[in-house]
């Protein structure tokens, strides 16, 4: 069957949540808002009796997947890509069609390849790297560079809460608590929209911006000068530090908004020149994250069925893979 040519009338994608975190709670809220798909299960590394999916769908041990093969279309892998995904998606692609959000971009080729081998062992459909960085502004680079071939490809992140960067925060010593924002530099932003494809550097790109709570007994200025200078994520970067109450971080700082701009200058001929851009601002990262990989779930249930094996990105998907519309819709509604 094409895929393009979708039955309505077939039964749901099953899925199952493989980590109950905030991006498996939000593939959850994701499934409800899909008729076309169902959730089959929550699979986690914690005591399922203290796992409560708010859908009310059954809680398993993370070992107990084994024996629910045949139950799964597409398992929604939602642990981080720091330990978790490295070492699952290549497990569980051997047994299940799999998606996954890994995100560490400069090792994406290493976990393809690990990823690509145990599918194409397991004879199932694997996708990597689905989200919004990577994921939708991949798509936006790839579609800039084949468009306008003699440009310039600009990557802005922000202003957004950056969970890795504000993990880094609270291991500084004296750091009772903290959360970093990252945010884009307003000039940087209009010489790039400008067409004039400035070079620029780290520092004129991005600015960081860093809530804490110190400590009892905390140098606050020790805090500060170990936080400004922390190779790999602040040293980079024009970086303040405030400090406030734990009171003040748990009311003004718990939100997980996020977002950002991919902008591409170029020109078809010496004297015209093209600026083509894409945005996000996002309420919530897990949620929106999780909203995609739902949608890159059916895309992968429907080329399993189409027989096709192996590791696949966002960038080797149709839009009307990941539509639950037919193609006569699409081609109604919105070619």
């Amino acid at each position: 069957m094409n895929h393009q040519e979708n039955d309505h009338r077939q039964a749901p994608v099953r899925l199952a949540i493989a980590g109950y975190g905030n991006l498996g709670r939000g593939v959850e809220q994701a499934v409800a808002k899909n008729p076309d798909m169902v959730l089959t299960g929550v699979y986690t590394r914690r005591d399922p009796a203290g796992v409560h999916p708010a859908s009310g769908v059954a809680s398993y041990p993370l070992s107990a997947l084994a024996q629910h093969r045949g139950k799964v279309d597409v398992l929604v892998l939602c642990g981080g890509s720091k330990d978790d995904l490295p070492e699952q998606t290549p497990e569980f692609a051997r047994h299940f069609n799999v998606v996954d959000s890994f995100d560490t971009h400069a090792r994406i080729p290493e976990h393809f390849a690990k990823v690509d081998a145990a599918a194409r062992a397991g004879a199932t459909t694997a996708l990597i790297s689905a989200g919004w960085d990577p994921g939708l502004f991949s798509i936006q680079r790839v579609m800039g560079d084949a468009l306008l071939p003699d440009g310039a490809t600009y990557t802005f992140w922000g202003k957004g809460l950056s969970q890795g960067h504000s993990d880094a925060i609270r291991h500084v010593p004296g750091v009772a608590g903290g959360v970093q924002y990252t945010i884009p530099v307003q000039e940087a932003m209009q010489r790039v929209r400008s067409g004039t494809r400035p070079d620029l550097a780290t520092r004129e790109k991005h600015r960081r911006e860093c809530f804490v709570v110190l400590k009892e007994g905390a140098d606050a200025e020790a805090v500060r000068q170990a936080i400004v200078s922390m190779p790999n994520y602040f040293s980079d970067y024009d970086t303040t530090v405030h400090f406030i109450s734990a009171q003040q971080l748990a009311a003004e700082h718990a939100g997980m908004g996020h977002g950002g701009f991919v902008i591409r200058s170029g020109n078809t001929s010496n004297q015209l020149k093209h600026v083509l851009e894409f945005s996000l601002q996002l309420d919530s990262n897990p949620e929106f994250t999780a909203s995609v990989l739902v949608a890159c779930a059916r895309a992968v249930h429907r080329l399993h069925q189409a027989g096709q094996h192996g590791c696949k990105t966002v960038l080797d998907l149709s839009p009307a893979l990941l539509s639950p519309r037919s193609g006569a819709e699409l081609r109604a509604d919105f070619l």
